[in-house]
């Protein structure tokens, strides 16, 4: 992971003033009074970390090598009064709520998000996960209003966020008109033949695309866009009326809106990154997300998107990195992320030419600022915290069973993990009355945390719903033995790996020399073989069913049965079964 550094800790905390060393030449641009200077400040995947988060997701690297605690609100707070100046503008790449802590979650994320529109922020990408309840949640959480479940929070009713999500490749299936959501008022400032053609070409955006924003007298446009693979990662239910288009040609979307509006200072920011990068310097940044070490879906989205788009803030991955990449039309702009969980603040500094609107690239920088811990918290934001944790205290508090050790996210050879196998054991427990279910399979990226043992093995509802915290709705299909043969092989494709967790009831041999497509054997319920034309019944949370991380398979299942939620499923088998042990990792065999 490479995270661009310069001395702003060390200069922060000397009471020194701050400002971004690195540039695309390496050289102060004396461009005069013409030259307008702008700072972006951005945060990306903050899911809600309003405490500190802990573990290796409040960790990070210096520029040093040397391993410092980050992230927090209170400390995130600190540091952007510390880098704000006069020239600048708050924005975020998405996924600043969903797979939140209780603090936020319990709550549906209004007081992560009170907190990010107090912090300044202007406009951000919509993520992945802020539809993690729902295109109908998220428009609430816009506009305002009470949870049509749970009603409002102690803090009355909610009253809408304060900054604008941005969605350009997020359209309306079945649509003739805008939404009504605040945000879309810049689009009656584009001529009305020439806003209806582009919508006639395009389609009609589910949320607003762009958001233009002035600062020091110059107006600076951005476009927001969502990871392509959304409908694969979230409740497919929540989001029917939504299709997801390219990030590209929403780009190129977004940007000639911006020129209809004679904004010619574009910036993207885009819920879509690398994961893994490699260089010392963003010349010789090298990313990459497939197998056959081909450039990640950031990077293309970087080096193919309109080159009227100055610079790109992305997110998604939650690696830290800044990278210089060539535009469509050969020019140099900067890409970069700044990791997760407020772990990081991009500054952004570059100018803009009063006169022509456009943005001198030669004065670009970027430098990820790690939110370290060593700066006075914010006093404002400490309070503002504790009152959601007084507020959820009761709730998190509440013990809900024992382990005997901790249990982990460390995957064997086979992929299997010790919190895994619980989590899919105690889904089975819960669909087996009413549902019938015979095995049960836990995708792994809906296990959020591990629980760990110390102090004393006990289990507080806090720490579980940290471990699972979607919600999600258990459910039961019918699949034959061919079928179900047909979705273990999809948990091996030649684009990733997803070893879906399963329950004591389900072994198999996995044999990771064979083709794709032949690499699973031996399938065997309770210890007896699975034949190919007898039926079995299958439970899954409803992301699963739903066809959710490119499992297909489930959506050919038959006679659905839905069940508890999956947090309370495992909240009451740790309840029945306490102390819970660390199970043997041999459900899946090497073959």
């Amino acid at each position: 992971m490479l995270i661009r550094m310069t001395r702003l800790r060390v200069l922060a905390a000397a009471g020194l003033a701050v400002a971004a060393t690195l540039s695309m030449t390496g050289q102060a641009n004396a461009g005069g009074e013409r030259l307008v200077p702008v700072r972006l400040l951005a945060l990306n995947d903050f899911h809600g970390n309003l405490e500190p988060p802990t573990g290796s997701s409040g960790r990070m690297i210096d520029e040093n090598g040397a391993t410092v605690d980050a992230g927090g609100a209170v400390y995130a707070a600190a540091w952007m009064k510390q880098l704000t100046n006069e020239n600048t503008l708050k924005v975020a790449q998405g996924d600043l709520i969903g797979a939140s802590p209780l603090v936020s979650a319990a709550y549906h994320d209004e007081p992560s998000l009170e907190f990010l529109g107090d912090l300044g922020i202007t406009a951000s990408a919509v993520g992945n996960h802020e539809f993690d309840e729902g295109y109908s949640e998220l428009k609430r959480l816009i506009k305002g209003g009470s949870h049509p479940v749970d009603g409002d929070t102690p803090a009355g009713p909610w009253q809408g966020t304060k900054f604008t999500y941005l969605g350009a490749n997020v359209l309306l299936k079945d649509a003739t008109e805008l939404p009504d959501l605040p945000g879309y008022e810049i689009l009656q400032d584009v001529a009305p033949g020439k806003l209806r053609k582009a919508l006639r070409d395009y389609g009609i955006p589910a949320l607003p695309p762009i958001a233009v924003r002035e600062i020091n007298g110059v107006k600076i446009g951005f476009i927001g866009a969502v990871t392509e693979t959304t409908p694969t990662i979230v409740t497919a239910s929540g989001i029917q009326e939504l299709k997801f288009g390219s990030v590209v040609k929403s780009a190129e979307f977004g940007s000639r809106l911006l020129d209809l509006l004679n904004v010619k200072a574009q910036v993207l920011l885009v819920h879509e990154g690398d994961n893994v990068l490699t260089g010392k310097s963003p010349d010789a940044c090298s990313t990459t997300n497939d197998p056959d070490g081909s450039s990640g879906n950031g990077t293309d989205i970087a080096t193919q998107v309109d080159p009227e788009i100055d610079l790109i803030l992305s997110g998604h991955s939650h690696q830290a990195y800044v990278c210089k990449v060539k535009d469509p039309a050969g020019n140099d702009r900067l890409y970069s992320q700044g990791g997760s969980f407020g772990r990081v603040i991009s500054q952004a500094d570059f100018k803009v030419d009063r006169k022509t609107g456009q943005v001198d690239r030669s004065t670009e920088t970027v430098d990820n600022q790690i939110v370290t811990r060593t700066i006075a918290p914010d006093p404002a934001t400490a309070q503002f915290v504790q009152l959601w944790k007084d507020r959820v205290s009761a709730v998190a508090n509440r013990k809900v069973g024992d382990v005997t050790a901790d249990l982990n996210r460390v995957a064997a050879p086979t992929g299997e993990t010790t919190l895994g196998d619980v989590i899919a054991d105690a889904q089975l427990e819960a669909t087996v009355t009413g549902g019938g279910a015979q095995i049960a399979l836990m995708n792994p990226g809906g296990v959020r945390n591990d629980l760990v043992y110390a102090p004393d093995g006990v289990v507080t509802y806090g720490e579980s719903f940290a471990v699972q915290p979607f919600s999600n709705l258990m459910q039961v299909v019918t699949l034959t033995g061919d079928r179900l043969d047909a979705l273990l092989e999809q948990q091996w494709t030649a684009a990733k790996t997803t070893v879906l967790q399963p329950s004591k009831s389900l072994s198999y041999t996995y044999s990771p020399g064979n083709a794709f497509g032949s690499k699973v054997s031996d399938i065997k319920i309770n210890g007896v073989p699975v034949v190919g034309t007898d039926s079995y019944r299958v439970a899954a949370n409803n992301f699963l069913v739903g066809g959710g991380d490119g499992f297909s398979v489930f959506l050919q299942g038959t006679d659905l049965w839905s069940g508890p939620i999956d947090l309370d499923a495992f909240n009451a088998y740790l309840g029945a079964h306490s102390p819970v042990s660390p199970p043997a990792l041999d459900r899946i065999t090497l073959g």
